[in-house]
């Protein structure tokens, strides 16, 4: 057997394998890149990984409270998906042309020791430990990251304060946020951006005494960048953003439900 003809077995062989084992590859750096950047551990019901399309389609994945809480849940997100870049995890760096997010409920909650889950996350210790930018992230052990446009869907925030005793105390927010966001480059704005966002349009900051300063900043000018793509009040008004970067808002009257269907099938959440 010629030379050739083993190097062609051997790179077939390695197809096969990697053909079988590329989800629980992409299991194993989710799960590493999560626990980075939180601390935290996570769990999902199905991941598919397309290698020749790049694309990573994920089902029902959850983050997990730390010990010591009564609930074990803080994220529950039934979609993902993800279209990276193959040759840039080739080249050991995380590049992701677009992830959208869909965020069913984020609970912060406070034990009856009066601890808040929100605190035992690795970017708010990093936060509150007032160091330069750079230092933080490497501190936290975070991993290098670029995303050409996010997209974050969060629907209910809920807060369970068991701090008066064993029955908690719970407040539900709507908050639902549906958004789009470009160019992020750094692990750090991505994780902040997504609690900042959970808890702006809600009160639980002032409940709990929890800090947004650290959070926020870095992320004026990813803020200040973002385009709704839905914002329903009241079942009466629909903003609609065309393109990443152009502030084009149109109010919809009548025609909402109409409307509403196109921008689904022009922008929709999973492929």
């Amino acid at each position: 057997m010629n030379k050739k003809l083993l190097i062609i077995l051997a790179l077939l062989a390695l197809l096969v394998v990697v053909m079988f084992s590329k989800n629980l590859i992409a299991k194993t750096a989710l799960s590493a890149g999560v626990k980075a950047i939180t601390g935290l551990n996570l769990s999902m019901k199905s991941m598919n990984v397309e290698i020749f399309k790049t694309l990573i389609g994920i089902k029902e994945l959850k983050l997990y409270n730390p010990s010591g809480f009564p609930d074990k849940l803080m994220i529950e997100m039934p979609e993902i998906y993800i279209d990276y870049d193959l040759g840039s995890f080739l080249g050991g760096r995380a590049h992701f042309e677009e992830i959208r997010l869909n965020i069913k409920e984020f609970f912060v909650v406070k034990n009856e020791n009066g601890e808040l889950n929100l605190n035992s996350l690795k970017i708010v210790k990093a936060g509150k430990e007032g160091l330069p930018k750079e230092e933080k992230k490497e501190a936290a052990g975070m991993p290098e990251l670029k995303i050409d446009m996010l997209q974050l869907k969060i629907g209910k925030v809920i807060y369970k304060d068991y701090s008066a005793g064993r029955a908690p105390k719970i407040r539900e927010f709507k908050v639902n946020i549906d958004e789009k966001y470009k160019n992020i480059t750094d692990p750090r704005v991505f994780a902040s951006l997504i609690i900042t966002k959970a808890l702006m349009n809600t009160t639980i900051a002032s409940l709990t005494n929890f800090d947004l300063g650290p959070l926020t900043l870095g992320l004026g000018e990813t803020l200040k960048g973002a385009t709704k793509i839905t914002t329903d009040v009241a079942g009466k008004t629909l903003e609609a953003g065309k393109e990443i970067g152009k502030e084009a808002v149109e109010t919809v009257g009548k025609a909402i439900d109409k409307t509403g269907e196109t921008i689904k099938k022009i922008l929709p959440f999973g492929k």
